[in-house]
Order: C-alpha cells, then structure tokens, then sequence
C-alpha cells in the first residue's frame, strides 16, 4: 500500500514542502530511502524501524520504499525521523490517515519511540502558515516556538504513540497557544546598564548616536579604558525589538538550533562576541549545507569585534559586502542560499602594538613603522565602512574615585527612541529602518547642505583624504545627530560633530 505525508526541509532561513511517500510491495524485508537524503536521513531508517516497534506498533516483514519529493532537493537532519515512521504507518494502515494531507510533521526519534527536538521549527512553521497548511505535528520542546506564528494549529507530543493516538481522535486534543506580544513584553532586556560608566561624555554620546542611527562604531584606547565596558552596554540603549523583528532574530536562531536557552521567542537584540580567531566561513556562515554565522546570528542586533586589530585581515575582508548590502550570499554548487546581516559593528582596538599610543600614564615604547605596520591590518574600505571612530582615554584617579555615575539606560533609550521615530516618520513608504541604511540617492533627498555646512565637508574631505563612501557616512552622522536634535535641517555643528567622530583618518 502507498501513502504519503508532508513534512519540510530548511534552506537558508525559510522552508521548503518536502513529500514522504512510503510503499509497501513483496520483496526481502528492509527499507530504502531515495530523494536526495543526508547520512542523517540515511541513519533515520534504523531509528524508525526500532521506535515503531517500541511505540507498540508492527514494523511490516516487507520492503519498504521511502521516496522524499521534490527528488532535486537535498534532505538533511533527524526531522524526518517522525514524517517516515507515520508513512510507515499509514502505509501498513496502523493508524487513521484523514488528517495526513493537513499536517507537516517534524520531529527526531529516539530508539524507544519518544520525540526529540528539532532544529528550524519556526521557519517550517511560518512558511506552512503561506502554504495553506492547517497544523503541525511537532516534538513538546519545539511547540511553543511554533505556536508563535498565527493561524497555525501546532500540537507537540512526547511519544510516537501519542501522535498515532491523535490521529485516531484528533477532536480530543487542544492545539498549542502562544501569545508573542506577551512573550516578547516579559523578556525585555535586563542586562549591564549604561549608569555603571563613569565620565567618557564623548563615548558616550557616539554610543547613543549609533543607537539612534544604527551606525557602525569603533572605540580606540589603551588597555583598561574601558572600551569592551561600553561596547558591552550598547544594547541598553538599543530600541526594543518589534514582534516582526524578533520574528526574524528568532527564525535564524531556529535554523540554527540555538533556541532552547531563548524560550519561543528572541525578546533582546542580538549581541555577538566572536573570538579573533573566528575563520570567515564561521563569521559569515557557511559549510557544506550552509548554516548562518555571527553576522546572521547579530541580525537586528550588534557583532561586537574586541580586539579588532587581532582578527585575520582577509577574516575581516568578509565583512565588507555584508555591512553594505544588509544580506551575505553563500554559493554552493547544488544551491545558493541568502541569510540577513543588517546588524550594527561595534569594535575596540588598542592605538598601536604595545597599546600606549597617547597615553597620558603610561608612554609608547612603539616605533612610527610598527604603529604604521600595526594600522595597515585594517583595509581602507573597511574602516570607510564605519561611521563612528571615537578615541578613548584613561580616565583620571579623581574621576574614578569622586565622578558620579552617568545617566541610566532607560533615559537615554528615551531619546534615541524619540530620533528614530523622527527616521522612521521621514522613511514611511521604503523599506529603510534608520540613517545608516541610506543610500546615496536619500542622502540627496533628506541631507541637503547649505553653503556653510557644504564648505566644512569640503574642508574635511580635503584634510583628511576622505572617500566619497566616507563622506557619505558623515552626512549619515549628521542626520542623526540632528534627529536626536529634533532639527529638520542639517546645520554646520551636527557637521562638525560628525567630522569628529573620524578619529583613526585623522590619526594615519
């Protein structure tokens, strides 16, 4: 007998309706499974044959034939396990198949019939929801991530006989309910606050900058400073996440199967630390079956590079298409796949080699060529790329022991919140989020410059041999600088400050 039941494969972040169809026909017992599966798909065979009989079913004495369609599609994972063993099933008409054409089932199988969790969960479950499927049919510990998504039946089971016995009487279970909102209002950000940072006014106030613009951001100084400190409390001031936004950060987790510590749902801002010795494929995603990177895993959020300087040159060189475009590509031969990275950089270096370069304690015992050799790490193209460079100083014994605290996160978030509903009232109609994601035609739009502010651009592209991309960043500065403002126009100082924020092409 033949029967089918529908499941789905991950590609990227979104899904793919995949077909299990399973035939029963004389021949030497055993199972053969075709449409392109992985080594994890292959092994299934062995799990299924031994969960079905442990779930108190008959495994058939006959060939089985298990058929994945669209046969072009590679299959990969464990989240198959339950798909099959249900064809198996209704194949050999052990359980009740007039709900199988309405459901996508997912779920690994353990050997004693019990449900395991899978990754990728909430990407199937969202594109199920575009492909008019009713409900689906997942492991207890994936429910409530797919519960999340709207107009979606989701019911979670243990066991592989529970899943025969709902089959049997599906009237007599409730499907799984989740409100995001909720969700999302009871895990707010709680981490490190802003007030803990004692003086560095001007660190500072670039942090709340690029949090109102969405700016990439560079703090250099000595060891001690406190650079990682203030990169570290950047996402207190960050706008909080939209339901549609953590929908996104929350997707890419899924596919990556890194939500089980996250609950059903990202509520924060991502914030990503990699080490220097991160390889490229790890900071921008890849592998055999392409899986997202830091880059991805930092979408909607900040990739935070300490120790920028001690990264791989040609490690960061992968940087570059991503922080332009918003999304990386990973080409392979069978397919191509696109993972979002529209994240904010945030990275901290030392000055020079020994890390003392103006210091005002300690003096540089560096030479002029090793300072040089040291800064020629970092490309051009790259630094152009980052808007805020922001010198950070010692602080003075008098300031640590007898300055008062700061102003706290949550007032600060007040006011970049107020600058980006300014942005977002100013892009309503296009698909841009903040200043930084303005193009070159938005510049001309909504930065123009009058005569003043025009000849002290000019100025400082001419002094400091600024790129056309960098003086573009610089206009996007301003705009920020004026939305925290509340100026509808740009003027000379938001220029000025803006020109500030370049300290490493004024130091080279």
């Amino acid at each position: 007998m033949l029967s089918r039941v529908w499941s789905a494969s991950v590609v990227g972040i979104d899904a793919v309706k995949v077909g299990v169809e399973v035939d029963i026909a004389g021949g030497l017992p055993g199972i053969v499974v075709v449409g392109l599966p992985s080594q994890e798909v292959q092994e299934s065979k062995e799990r299924v044959r031994a969960a079905v009989k442990n779930a108190g079913y008959l495994f058939p004495l006959r060939k089985v034939v298990v058929n994945l369609t669209p046969a072009d599609l590679r299959k990969e994972g464990p989240s198959f396990d339950l798909p099959i063993s249900i064809g198996v099933l209704a194949a050999s008409e052990q359980v009740n198949v007039d709900l199988l054409d309405e459901f996508l089932f997912l779920g690994e199988l353990s050997l004693d019939g019990s449900l395991r969790p899978v990754a990728g969960v909430l990407a199937i479950a969202a594109a199920a929801k575009h492909m008019g499927i009713k409900g689906l049919v997942v492991p207890s510990h994936n429910v409530r991530e797919a519960a999340v998504v709207k107009g979606l039946s989701v019911f979670g089971f243990q066991h592989l006989s529970e899943v025969g016995e709902f089959l049997r009487a599906p009237s007599q279970y409730q499907a799984a309910h989740v409100n995001g909102i909720e969700e999302l209002e009871r895990n707010r950000y709680s981490g490190p606050d802003l007030q803990d940072v004692k003086g560095q006014s001007h660190a500072r106030r670039a942090l709340e900058i690029a949090a109102a613009g969405g700016h990439n951001l560079i703090f250099v100084g000595p060891p001690g400073s406190g650079k990682t400190m203030l990169a570290r409390r950047l996402p207190s001031i960050m706008p909080e996440l939209t339901f549609e936004e953590a929908l996104e950060v929350t997707q890419i987790y899924s596919v990556a199967g890194l939500l089980k510590d996250k609950g059903s749902l990202v509520a924060t801002r991502p914030f990503r630390s990699p080490h220097h010795s991160a390889s490229g494929p790890s900071l921008v995603g890849g592998g055999s079956f392409p899986r997202p990177g830091e880059i991805s895993l930092a979408h909607r959020g900040i990739l935070f590079l300490d120790e920028l300087t001690e990264f791989k040159r040609d490690v960061l060189e992968f940087l570059r298409q991503p922080l332009e475009d918003g999304h990386v590509t990973i080409s392979r031969t069978r397919q191509s796949v696109i993972f979002p990275a529209q994240f904010t950089l945030v990275a901290s270096t030392n000055p020079c080699p020994c890390g003392f370069y103006g210091d005002t304690v300690q003096p540089c015992t560096c030479t002029p060529r090793s300072r040089e050799q040291y800064w020629a790490r970092l490309s051009g193209p790259l630094m152009d790329r980052i808007d805020l460079q922001v010198a950070v100083n010692r602080l003075k014994p008098e300031e640590i022991t007898q300055q008062p605290n700061g102003e706290g996160s949550a007032t600060v978030r007040e006011r970049v919140q107020a600058a980006r509903a300014i942005a977002q009232e100013r892009f309503k109609g296009t698909n841009l989020r903040c200043n930084a994601e303005m193009q070159a035609r938005n510049l001309r739009q909504w930065c123009p410059l009058d005569e003043a502010g025009r000849n002290l651009l000019e100025a400082a592209i001419r002094k400091l041999g600024l790129s056309v991309r960098a003086s573009d960043r610089i206009l996007k500065v301003s705009r920020t600088i004026a939305d925290l403002a509340g100026d509808e126009a740009l003027q000379p100082q938001h220029i000025a400050e803006a020109i500030q924020y370049r300290t490493i092409d004024r130091m080279q």
